[in-house]
């Protein structure tokens, strides 16, 4: 073996790093949809692109993937790290805060477009299980494209991103049952439908069951140990295997990677360990599913759009018609004006990423005929293509009808299962569960931070809204919506870790409220510094409490000692604010 050989998919490796770290942020910086720009820069550089004149010109073949196959690998642990962050999605509470959205609107959708879809695809000739994945598969849209798109336009609080969300959490759940069954076809495609479906259903079920005693019984104490150790790299790791490791345990029982990374952040979701473990993983993910949106793009063959001139479009355009009009018309029942209707409707109308994979399953054990397959595929590559300028054309028809007709929604304007006019409290050691309690008292929600992982179980066990995370963090603060809270309270004991966190709380918020507690006036005058609004030296409340029982000793009179300490620490603490 030629020592210098370089190792396996090192060159494609590279060349995916400098494509997302160089180019991608000049598509970025031109306002270029993110999921776009891998797209079309699959297109450019796969194997039916640069890619086919490698031969000619062999210097091209440093800059181009010369098969998809190069990238599959990194593609699928993408998927799997899409499918992991989907399930920190679907905590309990979460979905029971939203259940008639999910259950009800999502469940219609899903219902409805796979029953048409797929009955379509029967009357064409197609087999009965040949149908069956067909209109599951095509009747979901893509949740990296559209959540996408509401994060870039800040709608996800909105009544539209309310039910949109929905709609792709009931699709992400649909998943599951449509990627046990296809797993069971492939292992009998000639075998009885009915006997089939009930023995995926009791396959699913089983290995859910165990994976949740597993969780429960050694994920999760895993996660206290280490957490308690405050090691972020071992923290780091185990999220790594708890994620592939949950997989693996899925396809050794004969289910899919895809099923067993949900179910591992459907694991995660449940415990207070959620959000950091977000902020954990979102670098890989993001850079993951680039990958894997460049590997579409790399299947998308030109020449045979050019081959099928009429049929293609046809089938893009009747796909994307038909979704868009069973959603516009569920939207309107559920509350939505004309207008968002018909954005919503217009938002969701590509096929999603789940085709690829659950597509590519049928293909392999000949549930579905080649050309089909294959045809899907590029129809549904299509109308991911499409969808980001496709929904700037959706959201100013929607505000042109609105603006016509009038604005009237019934959905609730508040954001679902959403924090909103909380309190953040940073640090939840004695301090901050008096603070939490008084807040109680007083009616006003709040959530707290904690390092402490014995003391947020604790505390979580008597029900207290308290998660395990770095408060300095800016990426995990974002996930307590900073933008809709009405205060921050730093109590934490670290000098460096509070400062640290009065910029993370600034960085995100700039305007937002915050007091913090410092040990010392050299502590307070650092936090001011930092940008805290008011700071609080312990040895202030601890000297004023102690002069107080001085004036109670030499008899001076209640109101006088009041006031006299109530001038003290206003002076004391206007000193501390900033400039």
């Amino acid at each position: 073996m030629d020592a210098h050989a370089a190792p396996a998919f090192l060159r494609e490796l590279i060349l995916f790093l400098v494509l997302a770290g160089v180019l991608i942020p000049l598509l970025q910086r031109s306002r270029i949809n993110p999921v776009l720009g891998f797209l079309a820069v699959g297109m450019a550089v796969g194997p039916f692109g640069l890619g086919r004149f490698t031969e000619a010109t062999p210097w091209l073949g440093y800059l181009t993937f010369g098969r998809t196959e190069d990238v599959e690998v990194f593609a699928e642990f993408g998927v799997i790290f899409l499918m992991f962050m989907i399930g920190l999605e679907m905590s309990v509470d979460r979905l029971w805060a939203m259940r008639r959205l999910v259950f009800g609107l999502g469940s219609l959708q899903v219902g409805i477009t796979a029953l048409v879809i797929g009955a379509t695809a029967y009357a064409f000739g197609n087999g009965l299980e040949a149908s069956v994945v067909l209109g599951g598969v095509l009747g979901f849209s893509s949740t990296a494209v559209v959540m996408q798109l509401l994060s870039q336009r800040r709608e996800l609080g909105t009544p539209l991103g309310q039910a949109t969300f929905s709609v792709l959490l009931l699709q992400d759940l649909a998943v599951v049952p449509l990627l046990v069954l296809v797993t069971i076809l492939a292992q009998d495609a000639g075998g009885n439908f009915a006997g089939l479906l009930g023995i995926a259903a009791a396959k699913g079920a089983a290995t859910i069951a165990l994976i949740y005693v597993v969780g429960r019984r050694v994920v999760r104490p895993l996660f206290h140990q280490i957490a308690a150790n405050r090691q972020a790299e071992s923290f780091m790791a185990l999220t790594l295997l708890t994620t592939l490791g949950v997989a693996l345990l899925t396809r050794a029982a004969g289910l899919s990677m895809e099923l067993g990374a949900l179910l591992a952040g459907l694991l995660i979701a449940e415990t207070e360990f959620r959000h950091e473990v977000e902020v954990t993983i979102e670098p890989f993910k993001g850079l993951l599913m680039g990958l894997f949106f460049m590997s579409v793009g790399m299947g998308i063959d030109v020449t045979a759009i050019l081959a099928e001139p009429v049929l293609l479009p046809l089938s893009v355009a009747g796909l994307m018609a038909l979704k868009a009009l069973i959603m516009f018309a569920l939207f309107r029942i559920f509350g939505l004006t004309w207008g968002r209707a018909a954005e919503g409707g217009i938002m969701l109308c590509q096929g999603g990423e789940f085709a690829f994979i659950v597509i590519g399953m049928a293909l392999g054990v000949g549930i579905l005929a080649s050309p089909i397959g294959h045809f899907m595929l590029l129809v549904v590559s299509l109308s991911m293509l499409v969808t980001p300028p496709l929904s700037l054309f959706g959201r100013k028809l929607g505000d042109a009808i609105d603006a016509r007709v009038g604005k009237r929604s019934t959905i609730a304007e508040e954001t679902l299962g959403e924090l909103g006019g909380h309190v953040v409290i940073a640090g939840y050691g004695r301090v901050g569960q008096m603070i939490g309690e008084l807040l109680d008292e007083q009616g006003i929600p709040h959530v707290a931070i904690e390092t402490d992982a014995k003391l947020v179980a604790r505390q979580r066990a008597k029900g207290v809204p308290v998660y395990f995370g770095d408060a300095s963090r800016p990426e995990l603060l974002r996930k307590f919506h900073l933008e809709r809270a009405v205060a921050v309270v730093l109590t934490m004991d670290h000098t460096a870790a509070a400062v640290h966190a009065v910029k993370g709380v600034r960085a995100t918020s700039p305007n937002i409220r915050i007091a913090a507690r410092a040990r010392d006036e050299a502590h307070a005058a650092t936090l001011r510094d930092a940008g805290a609004s008011v700071v609080i030296p312990e040895t202030l409340e601890s000297g004023l409490q102690l002069a107080g029982s001085v004036f109670e000793t030499l008899g001076v009179p209640g109101d006088v000692a009041t006031r006299l300490l109530d001038q003290e620490r206003k002076r004391r603490i206007d000193s501390f604010l900033p400039v």
